[in-house]
């Protein structure tokens, strides 16, 4: 019988115990199942270790031998001191020295054995020899088990683990070796790679010719020594795609669950004469464009059903999503239910609630803000129902807030949420409706991924006023040039403002801040009004700033990136962003999507300060090339990588440990029709016991996919 290997502690394992677990479990590693998918980040080939006299200048190499000194150097008037080591292996000798880390000394002793990696270089003070600058080192024999010949040869288990193969190389902790962890693995390998459980159907996995589990991890953690090693290191071989084919899967196969449970669930079912939605329509000062008409229909069809919506809306900055989703609202308050719009902070809880209430007023509808801040908090008229509409942070999932009937709750930028606060501000009633929004585009790959269990809209269109805004690159030298932006656009009558990443001066930062630019703009333009706006300022403040800016009271507003999202000032023409280099692609262009709302030809300056990197650079020339969320999406997904891409955030999801949602694009598309399919024929998985129960154990803590007792 096949054990659970998530129940089997890591300690009772040879060569771990009580001490070791405890280390193993900063890595992740608490169980035998754990250590199975804990995966080398690397691999060596030390079936090719050379000899020192055969080494070549300037090519990476792997070499093996005997410490016959180690001592720390200090330079003559320098404050440096290095450690150098030097290793013989009978044929020569092979010098290698790590700058500024003295320690090094308690680590590698004469007399040891040791494999050194790096590039091999000429010794710079003799002009001959070889020698290695912070190689990679193992330490594969102590001083103690070495044979008392010179070059100190392996024992059998040293070498069939630790050399002459292709070796896995696995990220470690304070206390604990590489060599250590990789005789552990090979120590679970050999005892119970055999007990691991392969719970996804084997027609799933003979369709999409992968191979099997067992043979996976135990090529994974040890490859045969004709294997291809470069695909090893990049994790593209069939045995990585097996593993990351099951984790997405597995992430799919529980999207599909909660959209068959949505499906299941009775709703409140919407069927307004449209009386609302036509006065609305009538206060708007602008038409709907097509786009905005055809997703509201999506959403009217849904609200008439007899199920909950689960509907997701995708749009670029300034399509019009806050418009289709105050319709929905008018829905939901014709038919005498309340609706929740929950939001990522509190400065666009403010921005929304001053857009929304004054129409909700002349429409004879009553809303309120609840945030972290509020301090009248009218949780009496919420839970009677006298108010229909309730605007706020995540204060909305707080258990003293209770609603009367709430019928539809929608969820602005969901990206800054997961799916568990999804899930909590559900709870609040009985199966409502639920929209969720974002300004921030996601590739198709990722959506998949996030959103899953939501039924997909796409405001692919801009209202007709809308114009593009040109976008320059500048250096931060180029102070004279952005003046003379600035004073230009001021004497049109326009309006600018300046963002910057801080409010204030660090001394962990060099970065320019709010504060202080704000002074240096009045000192250079004392003829303009310059005014400062963050997010530690009152709600008041704030409101009374942004007031001013809105009436054109202000010519220059000095902003950190509270004016991100929401605010709507079409005069506004200017926007100047202090180091660039330094924000995302898509907060950069979240930013910019705040000029251009008006006729008036507007202009984005992204000023960058030295040094940045490689990928700033590719981030600040995508801005200037185009202005499409969705590509740009996908150049900050390449770039960041799908990890940093979600952030911690995304709380709800499920760790995506060995896929990437990049490079295994492909894989996910098929992952997903699998487990939508095998959900459709079997939505309780009945017919897969070990499936369903290690499906709800990646799950855990998240989401309660099968509903039981």
């Amino acid at each position: 019988m096949v054990k659970d290997l998530s129940d089997f502690p890591i300690q009772y394992i040879k060569g771990v115990g009580p001490k070791r677990a405890g280390l193993l479990s900063r890595l992740g590693i608490l169980t035998v199942r754990d250590a199975l998918y804990y995966l080398p980040f690397r691999y060596e080939d030390r079936t090719k270790i050379h000899k020192i006299s055969d080494l070549n200048y300037g090519q990476l190499e792997t070499v093996y031998g005997r410490v016959v000194s180690a001592e720390i150097v200090k330079p003559r008037g320098r404050n440096l001191r290095i450690f150098e080591m030097t290793i013989s292996d009978g044929s020569g000798l092979l010098k290698a020295k790590w700058f500024n880390q003295p320690f090094m000394k308690k680590n590698l002793k004469t007399g040891y054995g040791v494999l050194l990696y790096g590039v091999v270089k000429r010794d710079p003070y003799w002009g001959i020899g070889f020698q290695m600058d912070n190689p990679e080192y193992e330490i594969i024999s102590t001083a103690d088990t070495l044979e008392k010949n010179d070059n100190g040869p392996l024992s059998q288990e040293e070498s069939s683990i630790h050399m002459n193969r292709i070796v896995p190389v696995y990220r470690v902790t304070s206390g604990l070796s590489v060599r250590q962890v990789r005789t552990i693995m090979f120590n679970i390998i050999t005892a119970h790679v055999n007990e691991i459980d392969d719970v996804i159907p084997y027609d799933i996995i003979s369709k999409n010719k992968l191979p099997g589990i067992t043979e996976s991890i135990s090529q994974i953690h040890f490859p045969r020594e004709y294997e291809d090693i470069e695909m090893f290191n990049s994790g593209a071989t069939d045995f990585h795609k097996r593993l990351a084919f099951e984790e997405l899967f597995m992430l799919e196969l529980g999207l599909a669950v909660m959209r068959i449970n949505s499906k299941k669930e009775n709703g409140f079912v919407f069927n307004p004469e449209g009386q609302l939605i036509r006065r609305l329509l009538g206060v708007l000062p602008f038409s709907l464009t097509k786009a905005q008409e055809r997703v509201f229909d999506e959403i009217r069809q849904d609200m008439k059903r007899t199920h909950p919506m689960n509907r997701l809306i995708q749009g670029d900055v300034g399509c019009g999503k806050t418009v289709v989703a105050l319709m929905a609202m008018m829905i939901a308050s014709e038919c005498g239910y309340q609706s929740a719009l929950m939001v990522p902070t509190e400065i666009l809880a403010e921005q929304h609630y001053l857009t929304i209430y004054r129409i909700l007023e002349d429409l004879g509808l009553k809303s309120c803000l609840l945030t972290g801040s509020t301090k009248k908090r009218p949780l009496k008229q919420i839970g009677s129902g006298e108010i229909n509409i309730v605007i706020g942070t995540h204060t909305l999932i707080q258990e003293k807030v209770e609603f009367r009937n709430l019928g539809l709750i929608i969820i602005d930028e969901q990206h800054r949420f997961g799916v568990m606060q999804r899930a909590l501000l559900r709870k609040k009633s009985d199966c409502p409706d639920v929209l969720v929004m974002t300004a921030t585009p996601i590739p198709r790959t990722l959506a998949l991924t996030l959103y899953g269990d939501l039924d997909c809209s796409v405001i692919d269109e801009l209202p007709p006023d809308r114009r593009p805004v040109e976008t320059l690159l500048l250096h931060a030298k180029q102070k004279e040039q952005i003046y003379g932006y600035i004073k230009e656009e001021v004497k049109k009558g326009r309006q600018v403002y300046v963002v910057y990443p801080v409010i204030d001066e660090s001394e962990k930062t060099d970065l320019r801040s709010a504060i202080l630019g704000k002074d240096a703009f009045e000192k250079k333009f004392p003829e303009f009004n310059v005014r400062l706006l963050h997010g530690r300022m009152k709600p008041s403040e704030r409101e009374t700033i942004m007031s001013s800016f809105k009436k054109g009271e202000v010519d220059l507003l000095v902003s950190t990136t509270v004016i991100e999202v929401g605010v709507d000032v079409p005069n506004a023409t200017l926007m100047i962003i202090i180091h660039a280099e330094r924000f995302g692609l898509s907060q950069l262009h979240q930013l910019r999507g705040r000029i251009g709302r008006g006729f008036h030809k507007s202009y984005c300056i992204l000023v960058a300060y030295e040094p940045y990197g490689e990928d700033a650079m590719r981030r600040l020339k995508a801005m200037v090339k185009t202005h499409d969320g969705f590509r740009i999406a996908e150049q900050d997904l390449s770039i960041r990588g799908p990890g940093e891409f979600l952030g911690t955030r995304q709380s709800g999801m499920p760790d995506l440990r060995i896929a990437n949602i990049v490079r295994d694009a492909e894989l996910l598309q098929e992952a997903r029709k699998d487990a939508f399919n095998l959900i459709e024929e079997d939505p309780e998985l009945k017919g897969h016991s070990r499936l369903k129960r290690s499906l709800e154990a990646f799950w855990a803590g998240r989401i309660e996919l099968f509903k039981t007792g």
